[in-house]
């Protein structure tokens, strides 16, 4: 095998790429559709759909990618004539794509008129975003626009370029009403349940909160803007030097900004397009009218029991899901809040299999060649758990059964982010990334049980799963245990009382 080395690899361009890499065939279309969020993900999920749309059927639907802040993605992008490696990679093998769908890369802290352009354009006519859950600045206590938020205070005085993505999207629209108030199609691709309807209501929101004389201007346009929702599932890690180099050896070429993912991609859409849209249909999209059941299948079976994993995993000092998923007690832990916390409260849709969606998702957690971090998919725990613990927890309460195992996923994630005194989770556990961090690790210097009460008072998963005593309490002892005996030990503490107990009232 020949082996490729930086200095002698030419670069992906349009130029070098082999054509059998191609998703798609087609002259690249004019710009349709404005993605806000530039990462990994989009261009591994909405990106390859969009290109096998396209390789079945023409239309005027190029994506420009839109960066918020850091410029590397984009301005490799820009160096390749917007082109880049999709690695699929699975322990069967690796497959390397190029989607081909990109018309230009734009980096909004740097480029705000020139992104509220393209907003604005006649031409465009969705916008779809992957700005991960916290970036739709809302207090994750009640749901609203957080209106203490910095950037958005600074956003709806106006007067400088918008730091937030709400701003972004409002000014948009603002300027769309100005011009020609041609209808639009704003679309959530992020993990929260009926983003669609939070998307729509937030905007509602930041248009509420302007001056009057921008309000009165704006809220009659809303009308011609539609907010479908939509579940998306791909896992996909962060970008490392291995697979740049899976791209070179299977391209021939160096491409600087490659993504990897898993084998497995779903979308499930609403199909409420106020001005168009991709045939996506014949890309592998689902479109229905109802995506919740399959938001909650994702968000609790798959997002849900991913969570427990990668807390256990990094407290155990596991690297990844798939050292994660193969150690006994962990997996037992998986399967129990799956099997029983998890999947008593999803609403099944009709066309899926469920014992076969749940077979699957253990091989894509056992991926070991895909490698994903535990330390990526713990991090933002704080959002991300209040999608999906407090409503399933709060069932079983209701009916008087503890959910222990949605405890320990709690318990696993507080001894992550804030450690009790003296405790190390570990490198991994470290290295998360949470925006509740600061504010919950002054806490964990108390006892445990006041730790626990006071962490859940911040309302981080909400108020009415804070006042149940009973689920405070047992997460308290759950990290007792995690502290003093270790990962096992509390799995075995969780699985020992699995039968109905009386729960405290409130």
């Amino acid at each position: 095998m020949t082996v490729l080395t930086p200095w002698a690899t030419p670069r992906l361009t349009a130029a070098t790429t082999p054509s059998a890499a191609l998703l798609h065939h087609r002259a690249l279309p004019p710009t349709g559709i404005v993605h806000l969020g530039l990462g990994n993900f989009h261009r591994a999920h909405q990106a390859v759909h969009t290109a096998a749309a396209l390789a079945a059927e023409d239309g005027p639907w190029g994506i420009l990618g839109v960066a918020n802040r850091s410029a590397t993605v984009a301005d490799a992008l820009r160096e390749q004539d917007l082109l880049y490696a999709v690695v699929e990679v699975s322990p069967e093998g690796t497959r390397v794509v190029v989607p081909a769908v990109h018309t230009g890369a734009l980096v909004a802290a740097r480029e705000p008129d020139a992104v509220l352009d393209a907003l604005a354009a006649p031409t465009t006519r969705i916008v779809t975003l992957t700005v991960t859950e916290h970036g739709y600045t809302f207090d994750p206590r009640t749901g609203a626009l957080d209106l203490d938020h910095d950037g958005v205070r600074a956003d709806l005085r106006g007067g400088s370029a918008p730091g937030t993505t709400l701003g972004l999207v409002v000014r948009g629209l603002q300027r769309r009403a100005r011009a020609h108030g041609a209808p639009i199609t704003i679309m959530s691709c992020d993990n929260l349940v009926a983003n669609g309807h939070v998307t729509e209501r937030l905007v509602r929101e930041f248009v509420a909160a302007l001056p009057a004389a921008e309000r009165t201007e704006l809220e009659p346009y809303l009308a011609q803007v539609a907010f479908p929702s939509s579940m998306v599932d791909r896992i996909v890690p962060a970008t490392t030097d291995a697979y740049r180099a899976a791209a070179a050896e299977h391209l021939g070429v160096r491409d600087e900004a490659p993504v990897p993912a898993e084998p497995y991609s779903m979308w499930a859409i609403e199909d409420t397009f106020a001005a168009g849209r991709p045939a996506w249909e014949r890309g592998g999209a689902l479109f229905t009218d109802d995506v919740g059941p399959y938001e909650l299948l994702k968000l609790r079976l798959l997002n849900g029991t991913h969570s427990l994993i990668a807390y256990l995993g990094a407290l155990s000092g596991c690297a990844t899901i798939p050292e994660a998923i193969a150690r006994p007690a962990i997996r037992e832990a998986a399967e129990r809040v799956l099997r029983d916390e998890y999947r008593p409260t999803v609403p099944v849709p009709a066309d899926v299999d469920l014992e076969e969606y749940v077979a699957q998702l253990y091989t894509r957690w056992s991926n070991s060649a895909l490698g994903h971090r535990t330390q990526q998919v713990g991090s933002d725990g704080s959002v991300k758990l209040a999608q999906r613990v407090p409503e399933p927890a709060c069932s079983h309460l209701a009916a008087g059964r503890m959910p222990h195992h949605l405890a320990l996923t709690v318990a696993g994630y507080l001894c992550c982010v804030a450690p009790p005194s003296g405790f190390d989770p570990g490198p991994h556990a470290r290295a998360m990334n949470d925006p509740m961090r600061e504010r919950l690790a002054p806490l964990a210097t108390r006892s445990t049980g006041d730790f626990v009460a006071a962490a859940l008072g911040t309302g981080v998963l909400g108020a009415e799963l804070a006042a149940h005593a009973s689920f405070t309490g047992r997460v308290a002892e759950l990290v007792d245990v995690l502290v003093r005996h270790g990962v096992d030990a509390a799995v075995r503490e969780a699985a020992d009382h699995l039968t109905p107990v009386p729960v405290t009232s409130r």
